[in-house]
């Protein structure tokens, strides 16, 4: 089923998603990686204030190539999620309510997204250049000393996901698999 939201993601958007919806994000969402999620679990464990606010909001998984001229970013492909799965499950624990990446999460982020009516996003691999299409804005947040893995704010208009991990307990990569088998 195609699904346009407009966000922020809450709970309640949350929970009316299924594995397998296909989802086109119109807002402001986060765009981070390791390096900066590293950073960020660092102030976590000291107890200190985080440069972006967590509540309800998404991050998306990637590292764009530089801008061409008149474009806000460059190619803006999803890397892989499982690289921010040990910081995952605290940061959805605060209030983070949806992750775009590519491929599986491990079961420790999917008990996360369900314990936080959260959701897990996959975009299309190898689509970078379209995908950047949807971004209309780009601005680094912070940590702009890691360059492509610094934390960007960016605004866009109808970008294509698919919900992998869903908060009741659904895995996209898991029932499509079963589907299959049954199929054939």
């Amino acid at each position: 089923m195609d699904k346009k939201i407009n966000l922020p993601i809450t709970a309640e958007i949350a929970k009316d998603l299924k594995a397998g919806d296909y989802v086109y994000l119109t807002g402001e969402m986060y765009v981070a990686r390791d390096a900066a999620h590293k950073r960020l679990m660092e102030l976590i464990e000291k107890g200190h204030k985080l440069p972006i606010e967590l509540e309800d909001a998404t991050i998306y998984y990637m590292g764009p190539s530089p801008a061409r001229e008149g474009r806000p970013i460059g190619s803006a492909g999803p890397t892989t999620a499982s690289r921010m799965d040990k910081y995952a499950p605290t940061l959805l624990d605060l209030g983070l309510k949806a992750m775009i990446g590519k491929g599986k999460r491990t079961p420790e982020v999917l008990e996360a997204i369900k314990r936080n009516n959260a959701v897990y996003f996959a975009a299309i691999g190898g689509a970078g250049t379209l995908l950047s299409k949807c971004i209309v804005e780009s601005e680094i947040v912070c940590y702009e000393d890691l360059g492509a893995e610094a934390i960007r704010k960016i605004k866009v208009v109808d970008f294509p996901v698919i919900v992998v991990g869903d908060c009741h307990g659904n895995n996209l990569y898991d029932t499509a698999i079963l589907q299959f088998k049954k199929d054939n």
